[in-house]
């Protein structure tokens, strides 16, 4: 596998699958895929309350920033505002959206954002995974990462 350009992405989750983010930013790494991780996570915590203000000042220059965003998917995630939120921002700027199962999922729900403007949903395969961030992906929704001959490119958008 080919190591690819610096990707800036945005990876959406709810706060309670940080630890997962951790596998994910190695998986990546371990198979050179280079990012810049727009995210906020508990370790880059503000003390912000007003959700408006979490959402226009601080998450929405994060996700204008990036080219990708990447909802981690647990069983979780369907009921975040947040996450909902995010996907929905980053549709209305043009950014390309894939779902990543986490790891040894076996599917969930979806947040309703994401089956409405998702690019790509794939499961924890890490050619898949590169591939949609890098626009093209394998036809796969499912979580066990199994993957599907047929490619298809995915738009892309400019950081």
């Amino acid at each position: 596998m080919m190591a690819s350009e610096k990707r800036n992405v945005f990876i959406s989750h709810i706060h309670e699958d940080d630890a997962g983010l951790k596998d994910f930013k190695d998986l990546l790494a371990r198979n050179r895929m280079d990012v810049r991780d727009y995210s906020i996570t508990s370790d880059k915590e503000n003390n912000a309350k007003s959700p408006d203000y979490i959402k226009q000042e601080i998450l929405a220059p994060r996700i204008k920033a990036c080219s990708t965003m990447v909802v981690y998917l647990t069983r979780d995630t369907k009921e975040s505002e947040y996450v909902n939120w995010e996907i929905e921002y980053a549709s209305k700027h043009g950014k390309t959206i894939v779902g990543v199962w986490e790891r040894g999922s076996r599917g969930c729900e979806l947040p309703e954002a994401l089956e409405e403007h998702y690019d790509a949903i794939v499961g924890w395969n890490s050619e898949n995974i590169i591939d949609a961030i890098n626009g093209v992906y394998r036809r796969s929704s499912h979580a066990d990462g199994t993957p599907s001959n047929e490619k298809k490119p995915i738009k892309r958008h400019p950081c």
